[in-house]
């Protein structure tokens, strides 16, 4: 792999006598779609609350782009291209696909929040926002309120509001989660779209998805990184069978 993005080295997190994350070590390569699995309780949504900074490290040492963010809070890692998508991004369910895109672009370039009026007719705002839904496949939902839309589609735009932000490494929280079939497909078709122009750390159960998408794989075992390898390599890992697949292994 290309030079490390994303390394942590000795992350821990504990809860009064429970270890929630146990010495982890993982890096993610610009470009690279990186997936982590692992049982529920695993410690997969801690990992990623450490590596945004809503959750405080108890030991461990976290770089980004060459700089260590160990000690940074949630803002500046944001400022440096750390993005996390679908538990922090606000919809505004009352406003157009396009508005809640052109806020998020408006915000980005550190403009005022007193833009209520003027944004709509802000073409500035206008051709980056649907420039963005045209990248995640809402481009003619623009006009849509997004109360009305899927809820598939809620996650590409929420992907969309993330992207205004300009990640350099985009952190999903299972996008897929509550999707059925067909909304699941569509939006592994879209991440795959994107793969080499932002690098994504993927949290997620949908083995079917992760194995379309991911690059390489880490799997999380009670806090622990058990292992990390290529899709084939993770499909006949004997620990991560006996871990977490089961007897039976992993089914494409």
């Amino acid at each position: 792999m290309t030079t490390s993005l994303l390394l942590v080295r000795g992350l821990y997190k504990r809860y009064g006598g429970l270890v929630v994350t146990n010495n982890v070590d993982l890096d993610v390569a610009s470009g690279e779609v990186h997936a982590l699995i692992g049982p529920n309780g695993a410690g997969k949504t801690t990992l990623l609350g450490q590596l945004t900074g809503n959750l405080p490290n108890d030991a461990g040492k976290i770089y980004f782009d060459g700089c260590d963010i160990t000690g940074l809070p949630t803002h500046s890692r944001a400022r440096l291209g750390l993005g996390r998508s679908f538990q922090i991004t606000s919809i505004f369910h009352e406003l157009t696909v396009l508005e809640n895109v052109m806020f998020a672009v408006q915000v980005q370039s550190g403009h005022s929040f007193r833009f209520w009026r003027p944004v709509e007719d802000s073409q500035k705002l206008v051709t980056p926002a649907m420039a963005l839904l045209d990248r995640v496949g809402l481009a003619d939902h623009a006009s849509l309120t997004a109360a009305n839309l899927s809820h598939g589609q809620h996650r590409q735009l929420e992907i969309a509001i993330a992207l205004a932000c300009k990640p350099k490494l985009l952190l999903l929280d299972e996008p897929m989660a509550g999707m059925g079939i067909e909304d699941s497909a569509r939006l592994t078709k879209m991440l795959q779209a994107m793969k080499g122009s932002v690098a994504m750390l993927l949290v997620e159960h949908d083995m079917t998805a992760v194995m379309a998408l991911a690059d390489r794989i880490s799997v999380l075992v009670y806090g622990q990184r058990v292992v990390t390898g290529t899709p084939a390599e993770i499909r006949a890992h004997p620990e991560v069978r006996k871990a977490y697949l089961g007897d039976g292994g992993l089914s494409s």
